[in-house]
Parts: C-alpha cells; structure tokens; sequence
C-alpha cells in the first residue's frame, strides 16, 4: 500500500499510529487524531520539551478532558512512547523503572467509553548502535480485553507500519482487525506529513504528528500539523 493512496482512510479510522523508516534511513513516527463530536475535535497537537501533549484549543469548550487531554509522545533516554492515550504515562513509568513495553500494557484496558469501547493503540521506537527497532500493539474489546503485540527489527528504507483504532467504514464503531498495515512511501518526512494529512478524511481530521530521528544522533525533525490552526 502507497502511502499517498489510502482511501480507507476516508472512512473514519479514528486514531492512528504509524511507525517506520524514512527513505533516509531516519526512524519515523507518526500519529493522527480524528473526532466526530465537538469536544474530540477542539484538540491541537502542541511540543511538550521533547514530546507532545494534546490540548484543547478553546478551554472553556471542553466537556470531559479524561480522555482527550494526555501525552501523545514522550522520550526517555534512546526510546520513544506514542500512544492515543494516558497509557504513554504507564508505558514510561514501566520503562523507567526497568520493566517492558508489554508488561506496562498489561495493566491496561481498551477505553472506557462504551458503547465504543475505543481501543488503545501504542508504539515504542528503541534507538541502539545506530539503529532501531518499534513495536506496535492494540487493546481491544472481544472475550474481556483482547492484547495484540507486533514487533519489527532493522526496518528497511521507505517502510512503515500502521495500525489505527477503529475499522473503516464500520457503522457501528468496530475496533481495527488483523496485523498492522504495511506502508511503503519514497517520500521524505514533510512531504509524508503533508500526504497523510490529504489522505484523511477533512470534515474529521483534526491534528497530526510527523517525527523523523537521526539513529545515530537521535535528532528529531518534527511536523505538526492542527486543523483549528490551519
């Protein structure tokens, strides 16, 4: 799948994660944020030091923070969390303390947003002698909570993966079904930022995040993209 071809994107995929290696050889990280209420969509993507917080645009708006105001991104050391939701302070806290990207999240469950029961999406980038490899996984309702792990070592050039909350097309809300999606793309990073964003549907995009990083340095490039401040 091109990345510049996506028209399951069109149709409602909520929120999306999307890890993998620039034409470059640079790690990239990616995640958008849609919303079909008000109070999804007063959010903007905004720098936090070296990771990102979703705020909400107009404060006075806002009708339940809890699950639309966290921490998209946050680093520690050589690895970098992304997540659609609080969960990226557990995984941190994990880390920090020694323990592992999969114990952390088996601490936690899909939201608790019923009927919905949105799903939790989470990324981790580890950076180590000049390369890196991700993980991806979801949490999501079936028989209790279901928890799905994917692991990609030595990514090659211009791949990627993608994984989102919600199936497109489903009506109602289904949660994203199968392995996360391999994305291929001769694009650098901006230009991928700006292709991704087209690619989402425009009466319900509302910010995205596009993250390349040096393996070696670790130096980051960022793009943010905010629908309200478009």
């Amino acid at each position: 799948m091109n990345l510049i071809n996506l028209p399951a994107l069109r149709a409602y995929p909520g929120r999306g994660i999307l890890l993998g290696a620039a034409p470059d050889g640079r790690a990239l990280i990616a995640y958008f944020l849609m919303g079909r209420s008000a109070n999804s969509r007063n959010r903007v993507l905004a720098p936090d030091g070296d990771g990102l917080r979703a705020q909400a645009f107009d404060p006075s708006k806002v009708e339940d923070p809890s699950l639309i105001i966290y921490a998209p991104v946050r680093v520690l050391k050589n690895q970098i969390i992304v997540t659609n939701g609080d969960q990226t302070d557990t995984i941190y806290d994990f880390l920090k303390r020694g323990g592992s990207f999969e114990a952390a999240l088996e601490t936690r469950e899909f939201e608790p947003d019923a009927p919905n029961h949105t799903p939790r999406i989470s990324g981790l980038v580890t950076f180590e002698n000049g390369g890196f490899s991700y993980q991806l996984s979801i949490l999501k309702r079936g028989a209790g909570c279901e928890r799905f792990f994917f692991r990609y070592e030595m990514p090659k050039p211009g791949l990627m993966h993608l994984i989102h909350t919600y199936r497109p097309g489903a009506n109602p809300l289904l949660p994203f079904e199968g392995e996360p999606v391999a994305v291929t793309a001769d694009l650098e990073p901006k230009a991928l930022a700006g292709a991704l964003w087209d690619a989402l549907d425009p009466e319900n995009r509302v910010a995205l995040f596009v993250r390349a990083v040096d393996p070696y340095t670790l130096a980051f490039e960022d793009t943010i993209i905010n629908h309200l401040e478009a």
